[in-house]
């Protein structure tokens, strides 16, 4: 997790609005949201006066943020033991959504016959499709791709006009790579 995220994460915990928290930080309230969305840095000083708002420690946040997993490792023999939803599908991501902030990653498990969701608002994204096993089909507008173990395809994404679907009669297991 990275500073703002834990900000905004103790804000909430406290039920606290961006205004409440800025006015006691004497910041300004665009500020603030830019803190927690990782466009700018607090200052020390800043850092201090938001943390003391919430109610929380600045040393004891910026442990956290040290301390945050740098790797995360998903064994092939891991693999298997999914349980799969009503979805067909399930998402295995390397990271929370919370430490996810230029590129999203995760495996995918698809069910025979069924298809994954397209990420939404997404603009001028890339994404990498690797198929570790099983095959799928790619549609990007009105050309479909027929993939199989080892093919790999990287792609600007068209969140309206793209899917990708498992049509084989076996699990499909593919690392999906996209940035935000």
């Amino acid at each position: 997790m990275n500073i703002g995220t834990l900000i905004r994460k103790r804000r909430k915990e406290k039920k606290l609005t961006l205004k409440i928290v800025a006015e006691q930080a004497s910041i300004s309230e665009g500020f603030l949201s830019q803190v927690e969305n990782d466009v700018n840095s607090p200052s020390v000083d800043t850092l201090i006066r938001i943390c003391n708002a919430l109610d929380v420690d600045a040393g004891n946040l910026l442990t956290q943020v040290s301390n945050k997993e740098k790797i995360i490792l998903i064994r092939k023999a891991d693999w298997d033991d999914i349980d799969l939803s009503h979805t067909g599908f399930v998402t295995r991501r390397f990271f929370s959504p919370d430490d996810r902030t230029v590129i999203d990653s995760s495996v995918l498990v698809i069910e025979p016959g069924k298809s994954i969701p397209v990420r939404k608002n997404i603009k001028n994204g890339q994404e990498v499709l690797c198929i570790l096993k099983g095959s799928v089909e790619l549609t990007l507008s009105d050309t479909t791709y027929q993939m199989v173990e080892g093919d790999s395809v990287h792609f600007w994404s068209n969140p309206e006009h793209q899917k990708i679907t498992n049509n084989s009669v076996h699990k499909s297991f593919v690392l999906w790579v996209g940035t935000l």
